[in-house]
């Protein structure tokens, strides 16, 4: 197979899920991270229905993600007095199998370590497509050369910005921001609701979880302390639990922030780049990322294997048949329904809950989105990754 060198950008979950199938087909792979070390713990991600479960049997890991799953439980909704509102059943946010981020990461990167070379605390600054390759500078480590480089690096991906242009033209911000914080001490699920606001403990995202509506803020996403204060800012005055949890939040042994928004862009491919999971069809907390990103390393590696590492043929059969099962990143906006705007929303947002057969109705339109593809068998990559 030509185009055997490959660069992927991102040590998440597409990025060791793609350097799993490339390695099986005989690739040379790098991964570059820019954390100085493999991400652990975090929040809980999750697979639904048989496609994501096919890509994850024929990896030959789905044994261990149900052993290492956290078994999503429900999530009590309440008042400002600790009322019992609604139940989010654990179905909803947790699909078939729940697991955390950090240990799905693992378990990919353990994989995949011995045979493909991870650089982390480093960077890509520069990306130069030549007749042969795409010539490539770093933060830290030296220029080299790759055949193809792949973005895998997130909604907020570098490379997608220094292939396709500022994050400004390829992202749309949708109105919120939320927050994952440890800060301890809770273990019971609950969530609470004030108009544009959401404060929820012990559930399935991290032991602190936040939503809120706001304007488009300008801050540094490496400033844990800032992103602190940001938090503070936004809960002042809530009612409930929340004066608790702020007066907990200095103390936070982990806390991440980030907008909710959606990535629009026409292509995923310029020339030998290719951008995989968040960075070309990301919308933050949708609920299909992780699915995406998994069924997408296994079909973009798939399709270059059927195509010899012609990447030509391979990336324009990447995007034709992934395009349509991407289309759900497209579709919704968790923040408002997370957070919703208005005493009215909320309440109808519970009564959503509380009506078993709506609740059924929703859950069959998203096994629908989650199998809305004709997954092929690609035998370069799955002949020899079945497990007896």
């Amino acid at each position: 197979m030509k185009n055997t060198t490959v660069l992927i950008s991102g040590a998440s979950i597409a990025g060791p899920a793609l350097a799993h199938w490339l390695h099986r087909a005989g690739c040379a792979v790098t991964v570059v991270e820019k954390a100085p070390a493999l991400r652990r713990g975090g929040q809980a991600v999750d697979f639904k229905g048989a496609t994501h479960l096919t890509v994850l049997e024929r990896m030959g890991i789905l044994q261990e993600v149900r052993r290492r799953q956290t078994g999503g439980s429900d999530q009590t909704i309440v008042d400002a007095n600790g009322r019992r509102l609604a139940v989010v059943p654990g179905e909803f946010t947790g699909g078939d199998i729940e697991i955390t981020r950090g240990d799905l990461s693992a378990l990919l990167y353990d994989r995949t370590s011995e045979g493909c070379e991870y650089v982390f605390g480093d960077s890509v600054t520069s990306l130069t497509e030549t007749r042969g390759g795409v010539h490539v500078t770093f933060e830290r480590g030296a220029p080299r050369t790759f055949d193809l480089v792949v973005g895998a690096d997130g909604i907020h991906s570098n490379v997608r910005r220094l292939a396709f242009g500022p994050e400004s033209e390829h992202v749309r911000f949708l109105g919120h921001y939320y927050a994952l914080a440890d800060l301890g001490g809770d273990s019971e699920s609950l969530m609470y609701n004030e108009p544009g606001r959401m404060a929820a403990i012990g559930g399935p995202k991290a032991p602190a979880f936040f939503v809120f509506a706001s304007e488009q803020l300008d801050y540094d996403r490496y400033d844990v302390e800032r992103q602190k204060r940001i938090l503070a800012d936004a809960y002042r005055g809530a009612g409930w639990r929340v004066p608790e949890l702020m007066a907990r939040l200095p103390q936070a042994r982990e806390l991440y922030l980030d907008s909710i928004s959606q990535v629009r862009i026409d292509h995923y491919v310029k020339g030998r780049v290719v951008l995989l999971g968040d960075s070309a069809y990301g919308n933050t907390l949708g609920g299909f990322g992780t699915g995406l990103a998994v069924v997408g390393a296994y079909v973009l590696a798939g399709e270059l294997a059927e195509a010899g590492g012609d990447h030509r043929v391979a990336f324009a059969r990447y995007e034709e048949v992934f395009r349509d099962y991407a289309k759900v990143a497209r579709q919704g906006n968790a923040g408002p329904f997370l957070a919703p705007p208005t005493p009215a929303r909320i309440r109808m947002r519970n009564w959503t809950f509380n009506r078993r057969l709506l609740f059924r109705a929703m859950m069959k339109m998203t096994d629908r989105f989650a199998t809305n593809i004709a997954l092929k068998d690609y035998p370069a990559l799955t002949r020899s990754s079945r497990t007896p």
